[in-house]
């Protein structure tokens, strides 16, 4: 006698849609994981095997725990200030050949030298760095023989982190925040802002006077108040430039190390300056 319990078999060899299949794995995974007594504790080799008894290949849980340490959170920009001047974080991410260690120091070398960044904070398989203010770095962005725009440099601060995904690869996180530079282009906005508007109070006071013309007050008024709009629009757009230079920025550093290009160059323009200076 069948059980009653049990879905009816024609139900059962129905196949599944791509979007049904993914439901069903990850709910299957939610309900697997809610069973297990120390899931918060679980170490990589558990996430691997429990893995594998679903079916994914120990290699894709590697990736996917590489990208989980490597994950930086940028926060949604809503508002104002990210419709005005754009977002405060920069981003990208990508499997290059080499061991952490390895390419993160071929990172530093390349940072040092070609992107006029120094280095800030090192911990555990992250580095970050900040820009040159020194007189050799503030003079060779400003003789620019390159032709590079350098613009890591306008980035408060730009991490990366790499993690091993196996023995010969590893996945590597960049990250860079504008964070200091959407504030200062907000306040030069707010200025603007508050001098367009006193500008246009004061020349309507000016000629709203008795005997004066007010077509004329309204004429003066808004020729005022459109340069200063036209000025913040001019801000936020080259805020929002600063962001999209900084994220090419960033996939351009990551080319190099994706192609195999060689980051350790021989001596620049840096190197010669700072001998003729010691």
């Amino acid at each position: 006698m069948p059980d009653e319990n049990l879905p009816a078999a024609s139900n059962a060899s129905i196949p599944l849609s791509r979007a049904a299949i993914e439901r069903v794995l990850s709910r299957a995974a939610e309900l697997n994981v809610g069973d297990l007594d120390a899931a918060e504790g679980m170490s990589e080799a558990q996430l691997v095997s429990l893995g594998q008894e679903v079916g994914i290949s120990a290699a894709h849980v590697r990736q996917a725990l590489a990208e989980e340490r490597t994950r930086v959170e940028v926060q949604e920009e809503r508002g104002m200030l990210g419709a005005m001047f754009g977002g405060t974080t920069a981003a990208a991410s990508r499997i290059v050949n080499g061991t952490p260690a390895a390419v993160l120091s071929r990172l530093d070398d390349w940072m040092q030298r070609e992107e006029l960044l120094r280095p800030k904070r090192r911990f555990g398989d992250r580095l970050t760095w900040e820009a040159r203010r020194d007189f050799i770095g503030s003079l060779q962005a400003g003789l620019n023989f390159s032709g590079r725009p350098y613009a890591l440099t306008r980035a408060s601060e730009v991490g990366a982190t790499a993690i091993a995904i196996d023995a010969t690869r590893c996945l590597v996180s960049l990250n860079a925040s504008l964070a200091d530079s959407r504030r200062g282009s907000a306040i030069a906005a707010g200025a603007v802002g508050g001098v367009g508007v006193v500008g246009a109070a004061a020349v309507a006071a000016l000629v709203i006077i008795p005997g004066g013309y007010p077509w004329l007050a309204a004429l003066l008024g808004g020729g005022w108040a459109s340069s200063a709009g036209a000025i913040i629009y001019g801000i936020g757009r080259a805020q929002k430039a600063k962001l999209h230079r900084l994220q090419l920025g960033l996939e351009q550093v990551l080319d190099r190390l994706e192609h195999g290009a060689d980051t350790r160059r021989g001596a620049t323009i840096s190197d010669i300056l700072t001998a003729i200076t010691r």
